[in-house]
């Protein structure tokens, strides 16, 4: 079973008013945080972006849409067209402190299921999934029909839901969920990066 990460950064960043991915965290950018971790617990790491040169420096695969404008699910779209890894790790590049044990967690469970998907505090993250290719066909069928909500074929799926994390220490969950959108969560992610 081959893994793969994917690293979604496509998109438009309105409430932060910069590239979020490409905001520093010490002496790094966010998506170097982020590759580092998603790179611990799969074979390869890509990214998806319609704006590939922005990225080059990281020397990684980088896949654009196929379908435009079309939000995160033309990404995972893209990633699993271009890709033909058994299963597809995903993180949102809004998302700096992700952990690799938690994806080695959800990989864990993934087994007969088509996708294992991490609620946490009563909400869902889909973008912090963990899929099987299997499921692309489900992907561009809801993308053909201009329905665009990452979760809206999860009806024609095996979905695990995962609500228990095991032995993960809630500070680790709380830190993997922490959602970067706008200036003063950033100030809050450079705080906790010194905590």
């Amino acid at each position: 079973m081959r893994t793969c990460g994917v690293i979604l950064s496509g998109g438009k960043s309105s409430r932060m008013g910069t590239t979020k991915s490409l905001l520093k965290l010490g002496e790094r950018t966010v998506i170097e945080h982020i590759i580092e971790e998603v790179q611990s617990c799969t074979d390869e790491v890509c990214i998806v972006s319609n704006q590939p040169s922005l990225y080059r420096f990281l020397n990684k695969n980088i896949y654009t849409d196929r379908y435009k404008d079309k939000g995160p699910l033309a990404g995972f779209e893209a990633a699993m067209y271009h890709n033909d890894a058994d299963v597809f790790v995903f993180a949102a590049c809004d998302m700096p402190f992700i952990n690799g044990e938690v994806y080695k967690y959800l990989l864990k469970q993934l087994n007969e299921y088509d996708a294992v998907v991490p609620v946490y505090n009563d909400q869902l993250h889909p973008l912090s999934g963990v899929y099987k290719r299997d499921v692309l066909p489900n992907i561009q069928e809801q993308l053909d029909k201009d329905l665009l909500k990452v979760k809206g074929f999860f009806e024609h799926i095996k979905v695990h839901y995962i609500k228990d994390f095991g032995d993960i220490s809630e500070k680790i969950l709380e830190m993997h969920f922490f959602n970067m959108n706008t200036p003063s969560h950033y100030e809050q992610a450079k705080f906790l990066m010194l905590v």
